[in-house]
């Protein structure tokens, strides 16, 4: 099993805007003060550029090199953007998106589709090897379980300071998208319930 091919996924500590369930995807939010597991071998980590990514991986990770990438950036909510749930309910491109993110956009936003391109060529930069630690967004954790478990999209969880380990028989098999051959999830944070 040398060859295999490793992501370790972390979703950035929560931030204001997620503790007010409003969606923050391109928003620039710092986290909330968050105790986590420290671990001080991890050397390098990737992951998005915002600026909450960033700041989970100094506590996470505080002696690796952070690698920033937009690519692991949040999907875009365009006008969407700060917005909560109560306030979108009653438009009906939100009903659609909600039903059919895949295709669907935000206004000024970009759909699951386009969420996917990006991550997908996010991890195919990465550089030679077979495991990483990437701290990133909801969006791009749940679509990679999504594709390396079979399930779709809505049926999966990214909770906030958690580590998701999804294990491929190697980098080829998973950019044929094959089905992963190990799955796990487990908290880094103090309070697993962030």
């Amino acid at each position: 099993m040398d060859n295999v091919f490793i992501l370790h996924l972390i979703r950035h500590a929560p931030t204001a805007g997620n503790k007010e369930k409003r969606y923050i995807g391109w928003t620039d939010e710092p986290v909330l003060p968050f105790e986590g597991e420290n671990n001080p071998f991890v050397r390098n980590v990737w992951g998005s550029d915002l600026m909450r990514c960033r700041q989970t991986a100094k506590v996470l990770f505080p002696n690796a090199v952070y690698h920033a990438d937009p690519d692991w950036r949040e999907c875009h909510f365009g006008k969407w953007e700060r917005k909560t749930y109560e306030q979108l309910k009653n438009c009906q491109t939100y009903r659609d998106w909600i039903d059919d993110p895949e295709e669907t956009a935000p206004p000024e936003g970009e759909s699951l589709k386009q969420l996917a391109i990006r991550i997908d060529r996010a991890v195919r930069s990465l550089p030679e090897g077979n495991e990483f630690t990437i701290v990133t967004h909801g969006g791009p954790v749940r679509y990679l379980a999504a594709k390396a478990t079979g399930h779709a999209f809505n049926q999966q969880t990214a909770l906030h300071g958690h580590r998701y380990s999804i294990t491929w028989q190697s980098r080829k098999a998973y950019e044929e998208g094959q089905q992963c051959i190990s799955y796990s999830a487990a908290p880094l944070t103090a309070n697993a319930n962030l």
